[in-house]
C-alpha cells in the first residue's frame, strides 16, 4: 500500500467519524428539544364566569380547534366556589396530559383554586379574578369597585342575575344587541355567597400566568384588571373589548392561549 493510498483511507475514516459525531450531537439535540412550531401543550380547559355558560366561548373553541388544540369547556354550576372547582377538576381530569386552564371574570377565582395541580401547566385569565390566598372573589373589589354600570340584582333565594336593562353597557358592550339580548335572557344566575368563598391556595403563586385586559370592560374596572395582572405577575395583553371580550374577539383571546400553550412548559416559577 502506498503511502499517499494509506493516508487518503485514514482522512476518509477520521471525516466519517466527524460526521457521525455531528449527526449523533444533532439528533440528540433534536431529541432534547421540542420542536418550536408544535405547541407545548396540547389541551385547553376552557372555564366560564358568572351570569353565563361555556357556550360564549365557541369563537374561541373554534379559533384553537383550528390550529390542533384539543378544548373542553366546563359547565360551572354557580352554586358554590367548591361547586365549580369541583366541576373545573372533573374535567381536568378527563384530559391526556397537561392543560392550560383558562378562566373569565369570575372563572379567573375559580382557575385560582383549581389550577395547582399537576395536571395544569399554565393559566389564562381573561377578564377575569385572582384573588390570593385566603382572598375571595368579593375581596378583590375592596379598592376598586365594580363600575357603576354593572348592577347585580340578588334574588330572595340568595341567586344573583345582572339587571336585564343595563346588561348590554355592563356586560357585552359590543357584541350585536341580537347577541346581547340572548344572553341577557338566558343569563345564569349565581349564589351570590359564591363571591364570598375564599381560596385556599392561589394556584398563580407556582404556575406562570397570562392576562387578558379588556380595554373597555363594563364589568370589571380595567385599571383592577391591570393591577391583578402584575400581582400575580402574569404576562399580559390588552384587547379592546367588552367584559365578554372572548366573545367579541375570539381570535385575540385564542392567541393568547395560544402564546400560553406554546411557552408554559418553559415559564414555569
Amino acid at each position: 500500500m502506498t503511502r499517499t493510498f494509506k493516508s487518503a483511507i485514514i482522512a476518509a475514516a477520521a471525516a466519517t467519524a466527524v460526521f457521525g459525531a455531528a449527526q449523533a450531537q444533532a439528533n440528540q439535540d433534536q431529541t432534547a428539544a421540542p420542536s418550536k412550531a408544535a405547541p407545548a401543550v396540547k389541551n385547553i380547559v376552557l372555564v366560564h364566569g358568572a351570569f353565563a355558560d361555556g357556550s360564549g366561548w365557541r369563537g374561541v373553541y373554534d379559533e384553537l380547534t383550528r390550529r390542533g388544540y384539543r378544548v373542553s369547556i366546563v359547565q360551572n354550576p354557580l352554586t358554590s366556589l367548591a361547586d365549580d372547582v369541583a366541576a373545573t377538576r372533573r374535567v381536568l381530569a378527563r384530559q391526556e396530559g397537561p392543560s392550560i386552564l383558562v378562566g373569565h371574570s369570575y372563572g379567573g377565582t375559580v382557575i385560582t383554586e383549581a389550577g395547582s395541580g399537576a395536571d395544569v401547566a399554565g393559566l389564562v385569565y381573561v377578564a377575569a379574578l385572582a384573588p390570593d390566598t385566603g382572598e375571595s372573589t368579593g375581596d378583590q373589589f375592596a379598592e376598586i369597585p365594580a363600575p357603576s354600570g354593572f348592577v347585580i340584582e340578588p334574588q330572595k333565594d340568595g341567586f344573583g342575575f345582572v339587571n336585564g336593562p343595563k346588561f348590554k353597557s355592563g356586560f357585552a358592550a359590543d357584541v350585536s344587541d341580537a347577541d346581547a339580548a340572548f344572553m341577557r335572557d338566558s343569563q345564569v344566575p349565581i349564589n351570590m355567597a359564591a363571591f364570598g368563598d375564599k381560596v385556599s391556595k392561589a394556584a398563580w403563586r407556582a404556575k406562570p400566568s397570562w392576562f387578558v385586559v379588556a380595554t373597555q370592560d363594563g364589568a370589571i374596572e380595567p385599571a383592577l384588571l391591570r393591577k391583578t395582572a402584575k400581582r400575580i405577575g402574569a404576562t399580559t395583553r390588552e384587547v379592546e373589548g367588552s367584559h365578554v371580550v372572548f366573545m367579541s374577539k375570539p381570535k385575540a383571546v385564542a392567541d393568547v392561549i395560544d402564546e400560553a400553550a406554546r411557552h408554559a412548559a418553559h415559564a414555569a416559577r
